[in-house]
C-alpha cells in the first residue's frame, strides 16, 4: 500500500541552515503484547502495512510494548518488530517497569537498551524511559538519564532540530520531575516530544514545548488497529493517523521554524515547598544528591547507612554526616532493601545474584548465583537471611557463610516484598496472586492465601505484611485491608471501606494497624477485633497517593512517605500530624526512623538524607 501524503517541499533558509531533508517515519505505541489477545495480530497488521509503505524510513516505538513486562512477551514483541525491513528505535513504558520480574533489565537485554539516540537527515532523535521501576507512582525520568540526554545534546549545535520520544506525557500528574527534563533541554531546538500512554491522539504543551500523544496500536472497540505517520520537512512536522487498510488522516502540524517557548520557562511549574514553612523545626541534617535513581530503602548498622541504587551500586554512608565511605558495584540495579547482621550486608541484585558484603570495607564475602533477577527485600533473624527472587524461588541463607539452608521453588511469580518472620513462619507475597506462609526452618509450605482475583496485577506482592494477635495483615491493589488467620491462612475479615492500597504498618505494641488511603488520609484499625474496627482517621493532605511505601512506628510516632516527595510524622494514638516535610517531588521509599527525632530517607530522584525534628 502506498502512503498518500501531500507535502510541499520548500527549502527555506532555516532548512538550509539546519540541513533538514524531507522524510517520513512511523510511530507505534502501546502495543501491550501478551499471550491470547488480538494485540499480536494488531502489531502484525501494522508492521505489514509499514513494510508496504516505502516512503517510511524508520519507526519509533514509544513504550508499553507488552502488558506485563515479562520476558516471553518482550521476546515475542522483538520477534515481530524484527520483521520490519527498516530500522526501529524503541523505549519502554510503565508496563515494562512496574510489572517486571527482571527489574526492567530484560528490556535492555532483549532490545539492546531502553533509550536511543540517532540523527536522520538533519534532525536528532532521542528516546528514554519515563516509568518508575517496580513502584506504583507517577512517571519519573531518572537523574542518570537526564545527565545522559544533556551530555548527548551538548555534542552538537543548539540550533539543530531535536525530537524527543517518551512513553508518558511530560506534564504534571504524569511525570513527577517533568520540569527537570524540560529545563535540561529547553535551550536546544526541541521541535516536539512524541509519546503515548493515553491511547489517543492529543496535543499538549510541556512548559511550552509541543507534546504529541499518539493512538495505541490496539484496535480497542474498532475492527482494526492503527499507528501514526510523521512527515518532516524544513518547514513542518505533520502527524497522520494511519488506520489499517485506510488512508492516512492528518490530525496536527507543527512548525519546524517557529520558537514555541522561551529559554527560561515558567517558574510556576516547580513544586510547591511551602509546607516546609509551616514545620520549620524539621531540617535536613545532611543531604546527599547521588545523581542516580534509588528505589530501595536504607538499612543501618551501627553508625553506617547502606543504600542500593538504580545503577547497581551498594553504597555505605556515615550516619552522622552523610559522607560516602565505600561502594560495591553489582552488574544490574538494586531495588530490594538490604539488611545487615554480624557485620555483613545482605542484598539481591537484578544481575541474578545475592550478595554478602563486609559492612566495614565493602568487600565481597560471598555470592549466590540465581537463575533470574533478585528484587526482594531482605529480612534477617538469628543469623539467617530470607529473600525472594524472580526465579520462582525463596531462599533462607546463613549470613556468615552464604550457605543456602533451603529453597522453596514452587512460586509462580517474582518476589519484591520484605518477608515477615513470625511464630516459626516466613510470610510474603509474590506476583502470582498468592500470599505464602512457609516453615521457617524447612521452607515447607504451611498455607497460601489469595484475594480471589486471578489477575496478577491484584497480587498482595508489594506490601510488607505485618502480624499481631494471631493474624497477618495485608493491603492489596484491590484497595482492601485483610486480616488472615496466622495458623490456617483463612480470611478473618476483609474491608474496602478506607480505599487503602499497598502501604501498611503496625504499632510497636502490636495493637494497631496503620494504612495510607489513596486520597489524603492515614487510617488506623484495631488488630485485636474480630471485625474491621477503625480507631482513627486523619487527613494528612498528601493528595492522590499510590506509592507502596510502608508506615513505620517508632517511639509513639508513625512515619510515612508519598509519591511526590512528602515525609510525614503522626501521633500513633490519635493520628494527629506532628510534622510534614517535602524533600523533592519524586517517590520517597519506606523511611527508616533512627531515633525519636531522626529519620533516614531515600528517593527515586537520588537523594539520601537524614531529617531531624526539633520540638
Amino acid at each position: 500500500m502506498k502512503l498518500k501524503l501531500t507535502i510541499l517541499f520548500v527549502i527555506s533558509q532555516i532548512g538550509v541552515l539546519y540541513g533538514v531533508e524531507p522524510f517520513h517515519f512511523a510511530l507505534l505505541t502501546d502495543l501491550h503484547i501478551t499471550q491470547n489477545t488480538t494485540a499480536v495480530e494488531d502489531l502484525e497488521n501494522s508492521l505489514k502495512q509499514i513494510n508496504n509503505t516505502p516512503e517510511i524510513e524508520f519507526v519509533l516505538v514509544t513504550g508499553d510494548v507488552t502488558e506485563f513486562g515479562d520476558k516471553v512477551s518482550l521476546e515475542k514483541a522483538k520477534e515481530l518488530l524484527d520483521k520490519l525491513n527498516i530500522p526501529y528505535y524503541i523505549t519502554s513504558g510503565n508496563h515494562e517497569t512496574k510489572w517486571s520480574a527482571s527489574g526492567h533489565t530484560d528490556f535492555a537485554r532483549i532490545f539492546g537498551d531502553d533509550k536511543f539516540a540517532f540523527e536522520h537527515k538533519g534532525v536528532r532523535f532521542f528516546g528514554f524511559n519515563t516509568g518508575p521501576v517496580l513502584r506504583m507512582a507517577d512517571g519519573h525520568v531518572s537523574p542518570q538519564d537526564i545527565t545522559w540526554l544533556k551530555d548527548e545534546l551538548s555534542k552538537k549545535e543548539k540550533t539543530q532540530p531535536v525530537i524527543l520520544a517518551t512513553h508518558y506525557p511530560l506534564q504534571y500528574g504524569d511525570v513527577d520531575n517533568w520540569y527537570e527534563l524540560t529545563d535540561a533541554v529547553r535551550t536546544h531546538n526541541i521541535r516536539a516530544i512524541l509519546g503515548g500512554h493515553y491511547h489517543r491522539n492529543a496535543v499538549f504543551a510541556y512548559d511550552g514545548i509541543p507534546g504529541l500523544i499518539n493512538r495505541s496500536n490496539l484496535r480497542a472497540k474498532a475492527d482494526v488497529g492503527g499507528y501514526s505517520v510523521y512527515s518532516v520537512t524544513p518547514d513542518s512536522l505533520i502527524a497522520f493517523e494511519q488506520i489499517i487498510g485506510g488512508e492516512p488522516k492528518r490530525w496536527v502540524a507543527l512548525s519546524m521554524k517557529e520558537q514555541y517557548f522561551d529559554e527560561k520557562g515558567s517558574d510556576r511549574k516547580y513544586p510547591d515547598f511551602s509546607v516546609n514553612q509551616f514545620f520549620p523545626n524539621v531540617k535536613e541534617k545532611w543531604l546527599m544528591k547521588t545523581g542516580t535513581g534509588i528505589y530501595s530503602s536504607p538499612a543501618i548498622w551501627k553508625k553506617n547507612v547502606f543504600v542500593g541504587d538504580d545503577l547497581g551500586k551498594l553504597t555505605s554512608y556515615n550516619l552522622k554526616n552523610g559522607k560516602k565511605q565505600w561502594s560495591f558495584q553489582t552488574g544490574q540495579r538494586i531495588v530490594g532493601t538490604p539488611a545487615v547482621a554480624d557485620g555483613i550486608v545482605v542484598f539481591g541484585s537484578a544481575d541474578k545474584n545475592i550478595y554478602g558484603v563486609n559492612a566495614k570495607t565493602g568487600k565481597q564475602i560471598w555470592k549466590i548465583p540465581t537463575n533470574e533477577a533478585v528484587l526482594g527485600t531482605v529480612t534477617i533473624e538469628n543469623g539467617i537471611a530470607y529473600i525472594g527472587g524472580s526465579d520462582n524461588s525463596f531462599r533462607a541463607i546463613e549470613v556468615k557463610s552464604g550457605k543456602v539452608n533451603w529453597i522453596f521453588d514452587k512460586l509462580k511469580g517474582y518476589v519484591e516484598t520484605k518477608p515477615l518472620i513470625i511464630n516459626n513462619k516466613v510470610i510474603f507475597g509474590a506476583w502470582d496472586t498468592f500470599l505464602y506462609a512457609l516453615e521457617k526452618n524447612t521452607g515447607n509450605l504451611v498455607w497460601q492465601w489469595t484475594n480471589g482475583i486471578k489477575s496478577t496485577h491484584y497480587s498482595p506482592a508489594a506490601v510488607w505484611p505485618v502480624s499481631a494477635n494471631g493474624k497477618v495483615f495485608v493491603v492489596d491493589p484491590e484497595r482492601a485491608m485483610t486480616a488472615i488467620d496466622l495458623e490456617t491462612g483463612k480470611t478473618s475479615w476483609r474491608t474496602k471501606q478506607s480505599m487503602v492500597r499497598e502501604s501498611i504498618g503496625i504499632s510497636e505494641d502490636g495493637n494497631r494497624i496503620y494504612a495510607k488511603t489513596m486520597q489524603d488520609s492515614v487510617v488506623c484499625y484495631s488488630s485485636q477485633s474480630e471485625t474491621p474496627q477503625k480507631i482513627w482517621s486523619d487527613n494528612v493532605g498528601f493528595g492522590y497517593e499510590h506509592n507502596p511505601s510502608m508506615l513505620v512506628e517508632k517511639s509513639g510516632i508513625v512515619y510515612g512517605s508519598t509519591k511526590n516527595g512528602l515525609i510525614f510524622a503522626l501521633e500513633a494514638l490519635t493520628g494527629k500530624v506532628i510534622w510534614k516535610h517535602k524533600i523533592g517531588n519524586s517517590l520517597v521509599n519506606t523511611v527508616l526512623p533512627t531515633g525519636k527525632k531522626t529519620v533516614l530517607v531515600t528517593t527515586a530522584s537520588g537523594e539520601v538524607s537524614l531529617l531531624k525534628y526539633t520540638p
